[in-house]
């Protein structure tokens, strides 16, 4: 009896501790993680070329240095600095006058001695016509001792018969001693002729060679003449001037003058170097076909392409590399000498490659992997195999399938399974609106939530470490309490 005037006063004590026991079961179920926002690209199927990639620097496809060949005084410059010019565009002049008059020298000393040789041929001329007039007479003399010996011959047997006196017989001997005589000296005139005309040949042989010397003498000084006007060697681009008109040009030895340099840059090499490790490589490519190789310069639109024309013939000892230049045609003028490029040499195609964007690729304890965003919005954790990584896209040989999309921005925040939102290229959710600078994560605050790690194949999240607060989530079998009747 004493206890129906507390029985109101148990009634509410119970409701309260209901109230309460019904908030704490309440505060103990885990808040709803918002989705993460990522931007995501899709797997493809496409023809890569396997490239190996180099920095390169943009040569001249020949270089010459303009010198002079002859001193003297710069009279006149016939270009400006950095113009295009052809081959055989006159470029200098320097003081011809100097040339002019060695040339006139030489060839009044050339002149000169051509008059010693014709005088030289026209006293051959007339000694060879004196050495036949000589072995005329001799040809005659001998002829008439030939007839006194006979007579002298006859008359001694008409002697000896007695039919002629003595004196007769001695005046027919004595003219034919005379005659033979006169024969002796005859053919000692023929061999003095001889030797004169042989004496006179000698002298028309050695004006002749005065006469060649002083040609090349000539020859020389229309040369020197010659070079006082410098012209272009080759097509190609003008640089600085190293000498200005007025100037004194020397030539010759150490201390000859540099007038200009021409570069020709149509076409033009690209030199790079390669680890000696590719080497067989490319020369397994290279017999098969031509190389292509693409080079582009900072801020240039597009590359242009060449062929690989030259691979040095020793590997570099102090850095294990090997020299290659490749030749581009540029007509655009787009690679300069000395220029550092950015060289891609492609050595093969593979069709229907497997490829995904470099950033999309993440390394675990496991490897590497992926996150794939699938069609309920939440994300699978996929392990790939990496055939290789080229430029921003990555080569796989498995692990996705073509079609599939891969997170490319936003993966530090994911686990595996978790929810995300994909943003677009505008900053816009798929239905929703433009994303604010407060959706962004803060700096430094770009991690799971519980500030775990990305979760990689194989890799078991700590117990509570991605709630927040630290706080375990219900049992698989374990229900939210249920509120009081009558709470609100």
């Amino acid at each position: 009896m004493t206890l129906r005037p507390l029985r109101p006063v148990l009634l509410l004590l119970l409701l309260a501790l209901g109230a309460c026991s019904g908030g704490n079961a309440e505060s103990k179920q885990p808040p709803r993680r918002p989705p993460v926002p990522v931007a995501v690209a899709p797997v493809e199927r496409k023809t890569v070329p396997l490239l190996v990639l180099a920095i390169g620097t943009v040569e001249a496809y020949q270089v010459v240095q303009v010198r002079a060949q002859v001193g003297g005084e710069l009279m006149r410059v016939h270009i400006t600095e950095g113009r295009d010019v052809k081959k055989g565009d006159l470029l200098f002049t320097i003081d011809p006058r100097p040339y002019e008059a060695a040339l006139a020298n030489a060839q009044a000393t050339l002149a000169n001695h051509q008059g010693q040789v014709a005088q030289a041929r026209a006293v051959l001329q007339r000694d060879t016509a004196r050495v036949s007039q000589t072995r005329a007479a001799l040809a005659r003399d001998q002829a008439q001792a030939k007839n006194a010996e006979v007579s002298e011959r006859r008359y001694a047997d008409l002697l000896k018969r007695e039919l002629i006196s003595q004196e007769q017989y001695d005046q027919v001997r004595t003219t034919s001693d005379a005659l033979a005589a006169t024969v002796r000296s005859d053919e000692a005139d023929v061999a003095s002729a001889e030797e004169t005309v042989r004496a006179d040949a000698a002298a028309v042989r050695s004006a002749e060679e005065i006469v060649k010397a002083d040609a090349a003498l000539v020859d020389n000084a229309r040369l020197q003449l010659g070079y006082t006007t410098i012209r272009s060697p080759i097509d190609g681009r003008t640089g600085s001037l190293q000498l200005n008109q007025g100037n004194v040009v020397r030539s010759g030895g150490n201390s000859d003058s540099t007038l200009l340099t021409i570069n020709q840059v149509l076409p033009v090499y690209v030199s790079f170097t390669i680890p000696q490790q590719q080497l067989a490589q490319i020369k397994r490519y290279m017999a098969a076909a031509p190389l292509s190789v693409e080079a582009i310069a900072s801020g240039e639109p597009k590359p242009e392409r060449g062929t690989v024309t030259f691979i040095d013939n020793a590997v570099d000892q102090t850095t294990g590399t090997i020299r290659l230049k490749a030749t581009f045609t540029n007509t655009d003028k787009r690679l300069w000498p000395g220029q550092f490029v950015n060289v891609s040499l492609t050595l093969a195609v593979e069709n229907d490659a497997l490829v995904i964007p470099a950033q999309a690729l993440q390394t675990g304890s496991q490897g590497a992997f992926v996150f794939v965003v699938k069609p309920d919005q939440t994300v699978d954790t996929r392990r790939v195999a990496v055939n290789r990584t080229q430029g921003s896209e990555t080569i796989l040989t498995s692990g996705v399938e073509a079609g599939e999309s891969v997170v490319t921005d936003g993966q530090p925040r994911l686990v595996q399974g978790a929810k995300v939102e994909i943003r677009t290229a505008t900053g816009r959710t798929p239905g929703g609106a433009a994303r604010g600078a407060s959706d962004k994560p803060a700096a430094g605050n770009d991690k799971p939530a519980g500030g775990g790690k990305p979760a990689s194949p194989g890799d078991t999240p700590a117990s509570g470490a991605d709630k927040p607060g630290g706080a375990k989530p219900p049992a698989a079998n374990q229900k939210p309490a249920e509120k009081p009747a009558g709470t609100r």
